[in-house]
């Protein structure tokens, strides 16, 4: 069951590379994140280490999520469900590892594994953007934004690769509230909500504490994933990511 919540997690990564497996070809060498552009009025969580914990709902099942990042260079992601951990990843930028306690089973090598379980490409950079709620950069830097400004929010859209992309940023804040993306062709459509925005102890961005993820997927019901954190830390200690492989696991292709 924990197993696919974090996979449901994993789910959010894939806003940029729903319809074009060209555009992000998973062997790709990784790059450093652009800064956000002079006109784009987001502000990204910046930091050394995050630690978060609460609680996820994937559909009709819900369990525990335990989150840690080394900016820029690692993810963590550990999902129980009753106190025991049934899955747990350790992602950089160039490398996956997945260890799967419910079935004895581990992952060890590049990005192929999560587009083959999502069915989708992914990157580091946008799995990180997505957990942060910071602002997602056109993958070419060919790419210019189109940006307006309605009211009290930044309205900042981008077509890439047959994907439509909009992001609502609330200007008090500063931060991202909205990310959809859609398929101009088959109308799939990804829509992730930042809300319950709470400040953080030795940062002074706000950040969502409530992440919620449609994936609509043609004429489907959407499927959901919402993210409830009940505590974030920044920079309050130097992480630990701990990642082994237990003997009498398979490993999987």
């Amino acid at each position: 069951m924990s197993k696919r919540i974090a996979l449901g997690l994993l789910l959010a990564a894939t806003v940029l590379g729903s319809c074009n497996r060209k555009i992000f070809p998973t062997t790709a060498k990784p790059t450093a994140a652009r800064p956000v552009p002079e006109a784009v009025r987001a502000t990204n969580l910046d930091f050394r280490f995050l630690s978060a914990k609460g609680k996820a709902q994937y559909e009709q099942q819900g369990g525990n999520l335990n989150i840690r990042i080394r900016k820029d260079s690692v993810i963590w992601i550990s999902a129980s469900l009753i106190g025991f951990e049934g899955f747990r990843a350790y992602i950089t930028q160039d490398s996956v590892q997945v260890l799967d306690k419910l079935h004895r089973e581990y992952y060890a090598g590049d990005y192929a594994y999560l587009s083959k379980r999502l069915n989708v490409p992914v990157t580091f950079d946008m799995l990180q953007a997505l957990l942060l709620g910071n602002y997602l950069a056109p993958v070419s830097e060919a790419t210019v934004p189109k940006v307006s400004t309605e009211s009290a929010v930044q309205k900042v859209n981008y077509q890439q690769a047959g994907l439509l992309v909009q992001q609502l940023i609330e200007l008090g804040k500063g931060r991202v509230q909205q990310l959809t993306v859609r398929d101009s062709v088959t109308q799939n459509k990804v829509t992730v909500n930042y809300s319950d925005f709470q400040a953080l102890e030795r940062n002074p961005s706000p950040f969502a504490h409530t992440t919620t993820v449609q994936l609509q997927q043609g004429q489907s019901a959407p499927a959901t994933l919402t993210i409830t954190y009940r505590n974030v830390d920044v920079d309050k200690e130097r992480l630990l990511f701990p990642f082994s492989i237990p003997k009498g696991y398979a490993r999987k292709k």
